[in-house]
């Protein structure tokens, strides 16, 4: 006897069919990259540690213990103890969830910024255009690190608080980062608002709004977010330099950059290494991890910056 063979449905089929969308192509390409594979492992890791490890420490981040004050690793302190006897674990800890806050808060809000700004002045160009390059222009030539210093040097004057200061701090960096990618994204809409399909949407007599968010900016994403991936890493570095300098995120608070600000101290750095070097190795290997999975973003999403 024949045995019928099943026959897959319509929707089935449709769906084996069907093509994968944009975004889960290019996070399939993304992670056959051994090196993406590793620096989002490394990074997922740095979250974990930071955001949910504290949960089970048994110390708090501010819990003095003077007699165990600047004592060597042990079974109690994998880590030591700094100045005040603080677990420098923990400390480690919450200084990571400090620091990658403002690196990724400081960039979301210079990219939203800049990419409005960006799309706004390239589309319209004339006066407007003039308007906003130029200022970008002077904030762009004025050095960031001497900007930033004079910034927090002001909240200083004003005696902020140090837990409100950490807001002011992810506003600055913010401030400094917004030109850069207002300019380049400019340059990608000038390029952009020539295509054939710009132009239809003119011909149709599409509303402003419409050609703008439904048709321009899906076609900026890309490089947006390979940018927004490379500038959380600067984020980090420019918030534990100015916390290492004493402008930044302020006592009681940890970062890893004021943790680190143990190392000017020439005992400290000499005869206390278990003090600056976990903060200084978590900064490394976060930073080196998010510029190598951005590069590894932007060769999938734009194959032409790997042929460049």
């Amino acid at each position: 006897m024949k045995q019928s063979v099943k026959q897959p449905d319509g929707k089935a089929a449709a769906r084996a069919k069907r093509p994968l969308p944009l975004w889960r192509r290019h996070l399939r390409d993304l992670m056959q990259v051994r090196a993406a594979r590793i620096a989002v492992f490394f990074l997922i890791f740095m979250l974990l540690f930071s955001f949910i490890g504290p949960l089970f420490s048994p110390y708090g981040q501010n819990q003095l213990n003077v007699r165990f004050a600047e004592q060597a690793p042990t079974i109690d302190h994998w880590l030591g103890t700094d100045d005040y006897g603080r677990d420098v674990l923990t400390r480690l800890m919450y200084a990571g969830r400090i620091s990658m806050t403002i690196g990724i808060a400081s960039t979301v809000l210079s990219m939203v910024l800049g990419a409005l700004i960006g799309v706004a002045s390239g589309y319209f160009g004339g006066w407007i255009d003039a308007i906003i390059m130029r200022f970008a222009d002077l904030l762009m030539s004025i050095p960031s690190l001497p900007l930033l210093i004079i910034m927090a040097a002001l909240l200083s004057a004003f005696d902020v608080p140090p837990d409100t200061r950490i807001y002011y701090v992810m506003v600055m960096l913010s401030v400094i980062g917004w030109p850069g990618i207002a300019r380049m994204i400019r340059g990608e809409v000038l390029s952009l608002r020539e295509e054939l399909y710009m132009k239809a949407t003119e011909a149709l007599g599409l509303s402003t709004r419409s050609r703008l968010f439904h048709h321009l900016m899906p076609n900026v994403y890309p490089l947006l977010i390979v940018q927004t991936t490379l500038s959380v890493a600067g984020g980090i570095l420019m918030e534990s330099t100015l916390s290492f300098l004493g402008l930044g995120v302020m006592p009681p608070n940890a970062s890893w950059g004021n943790m680190m600000a143990v190392a000017s101290n020439l005992m400290d750095f000499q005869k206390r290494p278990w003090l600056w070097i976990p903060p200084g190795t978590a900064v490394f290997v976060t930073v080196v991890c998010i510029n190598v999975l951005g590069d590894r973003i932007r060769d999938v999403v734009d194959p032409r910056a790997k042929e460049a």
